[in-house]
């Protein structure tokens, strides 16, 4: 990767909780009666692609006018559409391990379920994973690891040398790899950062301190802070694009939300940069939980939809992910409202790629929303919003990582990187991977997206295409 210049080395006391109960729930209370007029001037502030404040937020969370909700509809595909345009990014979760010794009240996972088959891959069952996703077409990985001793970093980095160095035919190969695994200290994420990890990710589940230490029964989990410092500590240690989230469903949807925004802006303070992607997970039934199958605080999906939205103006430079736990037609929906990553073809247990069940109940994390394979997915996105299947991966290796990539994000030439890179790599995979179907439609909004670029810009991709179509791999600006 290229170098730029190192993070601010972070100033924080780890033993302060920065989210402010009292400062959130007044947020809300001051907010609890929006007029139609102060909601359309904060959406006129966030076209300026400026981000909002918490109190903006919250005014927004409350709006009761549903006319006005299409309006913030409108706001953030604009936003959206002119920070990302209309590339969406790919990649597949890869559970390596559930083997957890945290007891979580709301999570498959839970040590105390011992009903859960237990397994820890193999380097040999790694590598066939990645076969088979490669064998898919995916280039980005996220790898999921139980909170388990046994999954400490030494092991983790060795599953991730493991899982860059597999080659399929037809180039196949992992060219970023994200981590979702147990907050370390600065010594192991240091360590951890020796893998060359893309994001780092941990959600902080609830950000609501009484309920956190009521849904998590033992294990290190149960010490809140700790967690809530992770993304300090590994910044700390150099890793430069990290990846917060709540579990939407444990507390109050709009203190849930408004504390991601503390979170965000911590960051931005102690370390220079927020986080590099936002995801939004709603409890899903998980077996063993009885939490999982009537949360205490269920959201509807006209709520969530309006939390995507928010998010969106609120922290406008932010990838925001949402995954398979989501149906097919709400995520269509989810996609036009500001969310620039989505995962595909997921499964949720290890080893569960290789395996010919379609869901194995007794294996995985939580229940699936969303069965489609990669390629119908893909001719979805095509077909349904005419959006661009991205695979690239270009930032991470050109080091447009963290304050670099949100520099350039900022100044919104990050679209002068990403939709041709986007093309290039979509294109790969229409020549590789894609059914015939989706090779035809994927290459009919490939040339409707060329015909869109400068003269000079389209003349430099359709020559990287015209070397994907020789032979040639993993081509990017």
């Amino acid at each position: 990767m290229s170098a730029h210049p190192p993070l601010k080395t972070p100033q924080y006391d780890p033993t302060v909780n920065f989210i402010n109960d009292q400062a959130i729930w007044q947020m809300i209370d001051e907010a609890s009666a929006p007029t139609k007029e102060q909601v359309i001037a904060i959406l006129n502030k966030a076209r300026l692609c400026e981000g909002l404040t918490m109190q903006e937020a919250a005014i927004l969370l409350q709006n009761q006018d549903k006319e006005v909700d299409q309006e913030l509809f409108k706001v953030a595909r604009e936003i959206k559409d002119t920070i990302y345009g209309n590339r969406i990014v790919l990649f597949a979760p890869m559970y390596i391990s559930n083997h957890c010794a945290n007891s979580c009240s709301y999570c498959a996972f839970n040590a105390d379920n011992h009903e859960l088959k237990r397994k820890t891959l193999k380097q040999d069952e790694i590598r066939k994973e990645v076969e088979v996703l490669q064998r898919m077409g995916h280039k980005r990985i996220l790898a999921v690891y139980g909170e388990h001793p046994r999954n400490n970093v030494d092991a983790i980095v060795e599953s991730i040398k493991t899982m860059y160095s597999v080659r399929t035919d037809k180039g196949g190969e992992i060219r970023r790899i994200n981590v979702n695994c147990a907050p370390f200290d600065v010594a192991d994420f240091k360590t951890l950062k020796t893998a060359e990890i893309g994001t780092y990710q941990c959600f902080q589940e609830t950000y609501h301190q009484q309920t956190y230490e009521s849904v998590h029964l033992k294990g290190k989990k149960k010490d809140y802070l700790y967690r809530l410092y992770a993304m300090h500590r590994a910044m700390e240690a150099g890793i430069d694009d990290v990846g917060i989230g709540a579990l939407f469903g444990l507390y109050d949807y709009r203190y849930e939300l408004l504390a991601l925004l503390a979170h965000t802006f911590q960051l931005e303070q102690d370390c220079g940069v927020g986080p590099h992607t936002i995801s939004f997970p709603r409890i899903e039934p998980a077996q063993g939980s009885e939490i999982s199958e009537a949360p205490p605080y269920a959201i509807d999906d006209e709520r969530f939809k309006r939390i995507i939205a928010i998010v969106r103006l609120a922290v406008p430079y932010t990838g925001l992910i949402i995954s398979t736990r989501e149906t097919a037609a709400l995520r269509k929906e989810l996609l036009s409202l500001g969310v620039s990553q989505i995962s595909a073809g997921s499964r949720t247990y290890p080893g569960a790629y290789q395996d010919a069940q379609i869901e194995q109940i007794d294996a995985q994390q939580f229940t699936l929303g969303d069965h489609r394979s990669l390629d119908q997915t893909i001719l979805d996105l095509v077909n349904d919003s005419e959006s661009v299947p991205s695979f690239c991966t270009g930032c991470y290796r050109k080091g447009r990582t963290g304050d670099h990539f949100m520099g350039l994000a900022k100044q919104q030439f990050i679209s002068k990187f990403c939709q041709p890179n986007a093309l290039i790599t979509f294109r790969e995979y229409l020549n590789d991977y894609a059914s015939e179907e989706t090779r035809a439609a994927g290459n009919q909004l490939i040339q409707q997206e060329l015909d869109k670029l400068s003269p000079s810009r389209r003349k430099n991709v359709i020559a990287c295409i015209d070397k994907t179509d020789e032979g040639q791999r993993d081509i990017y600006l």
